[in-house]
C-alpha cells in the first residue's frame, strides 16, 4: 500500500508518569483520518485499568484527572491494545510528541504480546506534530506544548477536562491547519 493511501492514526495517551516501562497508560485517544480529505473514519477513547498505580507521579494523575471512580469501568491494557490494534491496521502513527506516545504504545504492544501494525517492515513510519509545528514557527515560542501550538496557530485549545480523545482531536485539528 502506498504511503499516501494509508490513514493517519492520531494518538494521544494519558499516562501515570513519563517513563514507559515504569509508568502506565491510563487512557488511549485515537482519531483515524484520511490525510488527503481529512475525513475522520474512526475514533477511540478508552480508559485503561492501571496495575501499578502506586508507581504513579501525583502531578501526572492530577493532570489526567485520574480517580478510581472514573476508572471503575476501565478495561485491561490487553483489551485496550487489541482494540487499538484493530483500528490502526495499515495506518501511520502520529502524535503531538511522537517520542513520548510511541514509547508507551510500543511498550504496551510488547507487554501484551500483540504485533504492532504500525511497526512492521512495510509500515514503520511515524509523524511528529511537534516537529512539524516547530518548523512552521513554533520554534520561536517559549514553550512547545500543544496548548502553545494551538494559540500560535490560532486553533481552539483542548477543552477541559483534559482527556486522551480531546488531545488526539486537538492534534488532528493542528494537522489539518498545518497541512
Amino acid at each position: 500500500m502506498k504511503s499516501s493511501e494509508r490513514k493517519i492514526a492520531m494518538t494521544d495517551l494519558e499516562t501515570s508518569g513519563d517513563i514507559f516501562g515504569v509508568h502506565e497508560i491510563l487512557e488511549i485517544g485515537l482519531v483515524v483520518f484520511d490525510p488527503n480529505t481529512f475525513e475522520i473514519v474512526d475514533t477511540y477513547n478508552q480508559k485503561v485499568r492501571p496495575i501499578r498505580i502506586e508507581n504513579a507521579v501525583p502531578v501526572a494523575l492530577e493532570y489526567n484527572g485520574y480517580n478510581e471512580k472514573d476508572w471503575k469501568e476501565a478495561i485491561s491494557l490487553d483489551k485496550a491494545i487489541k482494540i487499538y490494534s484493530e483500528k490502526t491496521q495499515e495506518c501511520v502513527f502520529c502524535a503531538y510528541n511522537v517520542a513520548f506516545d510511541w514509547g508507551f504504545i510500543s511498550d504496551a504492544f510488547r507487554k501484551v504480546g500483540i504485533e504492532n501494525p504500525m511497526s512492521t517492515r512495510e509500515n514503520h513510519d511515524r509523524l511528529d506534530m511537534l516537529s512539524i509545528a516547530w518548523e512552521k514557527g513554533l520554534k520561536n515560542e517559549d514553550s512547545f506544548s500543544l496548548k502553545t501550538a494551538c494559540k500560535f496557530f490560532d486553533i481552539e485549545p483542548e477543552p477541559e477536562p483534559h482527556s486522551a480523545l480531546n488531545g488526539a482531536m486537538t492534534a488532528y485539528k493542528l494537522f489539518k491547519k498545518l497541512k
